[in-house]
């Protein structure tokens, strides 16, 4: 049982000049999360795509753009491991396409440990926009990762929507849920917000949202970008009534950061005001979950 300090990022897309510019910027905003003492940061969905401001002949085009980003996707990652070890920071690094053998580009979000290993959960679920225009394929598994900071899951935005896919996590001891999201609406945060929240309630775990803030002209894949960053959990003894434990201001280019306890998971599973984990099954009609990976990054 492991209590530490989390960082959610409300992390702006700006447009760089150079790969020294975004080095510069990630290094800030990871060695900013580390000084507040934060053991575990995390970044939103498709925070990446700001990379694409890096070849000015490709960036206003959606299809170009994608195909930048992936191709840095060797050098992000390398950029992300080293910080991590540097800082000693669990780091969930904001999810990027990722060309596969297949030719298919997949949306992928990739967790840095301190001790130089990584793991990636795919997006399971696309959106209209992903399967419409972006073409982005569905990954096929769901991962758990176990950490120095307890067992980890990974929910990327539209997934956070579809209760089945948390509750396997949790199934397979899935303590905290990790939601990066990018939404140009408040209408795509509120659904992802409330996704985070019952996922947290179900599952009596805590579920931490980041997402992408401001805006992008320049870019055809994330233009406009709303969302506040917020760690919840559910709302039973020990907890705030609400399941708050922090919100950021809407919109606003911050780190938001709170106090995660393990052992409130597990209190509030064996013997909490309600039983929601436990009972899950007792639901008329509940289905077999799908099969869960669990990566041991310790």
């Amino acid at each position: 049982m492991v209590s530490f300090t989390v960082a959610a990022a409300q992390y702006p897309i700006d447009r760089l000049d150079s790969w020294e510019a975004y080095e510069a910027k990630l290094t800030r905003w990871v060695e900013q999360a580390a000084a507040q003492g934060a053991k575990l940061a995390v970044f939103p969905e498709y925070g990446a795509m700001e990379l694409a401001s890096l070849d000015p002949a490709t960036m206003g085009d959606l299809a170009g753009s994608i195909e930048t980003v992936s191709a840095l996707l060797p050098r992000v990652d390398a950029l992300h491991g080293q910080l991590a070890s540097r800082t000693g920071l669990h780091i969930l690094a904001a999810s990027a396409p990722r060309k596969d053998a297949d030719g298919r580009f997949r949306n992928a979000a990739r967790l840095f440990a301190p001790n130089g290993k990584s793991s990636v959960q795919d997006k399971l679920v696309m959106t209209r926009f992903e399967r419409e225009q972006w073409d982005i394929a569905a990954g096929a598994t769901l991962r758990v990762f176990d950490t120095a900071l307890g067992r980890l899951a990974v929910s990327i935005c539209y997934d956070s929507e579809f209760p089945l896919l948390a509750r396997a996590c949790v199934e397979a001891g899935a303590e905290v849920l990790l939601v990066p999201s990018c939404t140009d609406t408040l209408h795509g945060y509120w659904r992802v917000r409330i996704g985070a929240q019952a996922r947290a309630l179900e599952g009596q775990c805590y579920a931490v949202h980041s997402p992408t803030v401001g805006e992008a002209a320049w870019s055809p894949a994330v233009d406009e970008n709303r969302g506040a960053a917020a760690v919840y959990g559910p709302p039973d003894r020990g907890m705030p009534e609400d399941g708050v434990l922090a919100v950021g201001v809407e919109g606003a280019a911050q780190w938001v950061f709170a106090e995660v306890d393990t052992a409130k998971v597990a209190e509030l599973r064996a013997d909490g005001g309600v039983l929601n984990a436990r009972h899950w099954s007792e639901q008329p009609g509940a289905v077999a979950l799908p099969p869960v990976e669990v990566v041991d990054l310790r």
